[in-house]
């Protein structure tokens, strides 16, 4: 019981960070119907952002944990954020009418140079910061084993909540996610009414980089080690966590992350690590062939 209570707690929190990856991709598939495959490598730059203003804190001296965090967040998700404007702007944007691979390609292509550009200005070595957060709640010890609920899982919960909070009244309460929502369901449609498609479309890319971003500190926070590969294995996690809940569904992308961590959290506690994706992808595969749209999709209505 006890050991299952910790694995729960490790999977909830890891199934977080995939949700808000989730969430970028799947915004980003909603509104244009296409994969940001450079998406888990902008992930990575925040993680690698973040790593760099705590260690330049550490070295000036300054010991504000809180304060470290904070400037952390905002130049990881500002940075993020061009970044996704860019890759928009570069990538997308000139290949929208084309052919659907191209795109596609194009993002692959994004993904690469922002992987080599990172291993080339930061190392191909791992790097890795203290816990900031140490400490935390003991729930209860059962034999021996101690099930502990660490102030980092804590904080890492409660911050996807917010910001997810944050960004689905964004969506269903502004002007911008009316446009967003009017984008979606006819972009032509849209621009005939007077919205911005360009814009809206750019916009979207700008938020799910910033979410990524958070989503990149949060992951260094919580496992203290980053190299350049972790946008590619955490990027594929987050676009099955999407597939898994209904590509194009916010609240199905947190579903499929939270579902995937706790598929990694429980297949690594009670079977074998070196199979811990294949019982993700597994399970996928399972999932797709009753529900083709995923738990909470939607089929999509042609427009005629």
């Amino acid at each position: 019981m006890a050991y299952a209570l910790q694995q729960l707690i490790n999977g909830i929190t890891l199934g977080m960070i995939y949700g808000l990856i989730a969430v970028g991709y799947t915004m980003v598939y909603g509104i244009i119907g296409m994969i940001n495959f450079a998406h888990g490598d902008v992930f990575m730059v925040g993680a690698y952002v973040g790593i760099i203003v705590l260690t330049a804190f550490s070295g000036m001296g300054l010991t504000a944990v809180p304060l470290g965090l904070l400037v952390a967040l905002i130049l990881a998700a500002g940075l993020c954020a061009i970044y996704g404007y860019t890759i928009e702007r570069v990538a997308y944007r000139p290949l929208r009418g084309s052919f659907r691979l191209a795109p596609l390609i194009s993002a692959i292509g994004m993904s690469i140079l922002l992987e080599n550009f990172v291993q080339t200005s930061q190392g191909a070595k791992e790097r890795a910061i203290p816990s900031l957060i140490p400490g935390g709640i003991t729930l209860m010890n059962e034999n021996g084993f101690v099930v502990q609920l660490a102030w980092m899982q804590i904080a890492i919960v409660i911050t996807t909540l917010v910001v997810l909070g944050i960004f689905t009244y964004l969506v269903t309460k502004t002007p911008l996610g009316r446009a967003m929502r009017a984008v979606e369901q006819d972009a032509k449609m849209a621009a005939l009414l007077g919205i911005d498609t360009n814009r809206t479309i750019s916009m979207t890319f700008v938020i799910g980089a910033a979410l990524a971003a958070v989503a990149g500190i949060m992951f260094l926070l919580y496992y203290g080690v980053i190299d350049f590969y972790i946008g590619f294995d955490a990027g594929i996690k987050a676009f099955t966590a999407a597939v898994l809940g209904g590509i194009g569904s916010l609240p199905g992308a947190v579903l499929g992350g939270l579902l995937i961590g706790l598929i990694e959290a429980f297949w690594s506690g009670y079977a074998t690590v070196a199979y811990k994706d294949v019982a993700v992808y597994s399970i996928l595969a399972i999932v797709l062939m009753f529900m083709p749209t995923g738990l909470l999709g939607r089929n999509d209505v042609e427009k005629v």
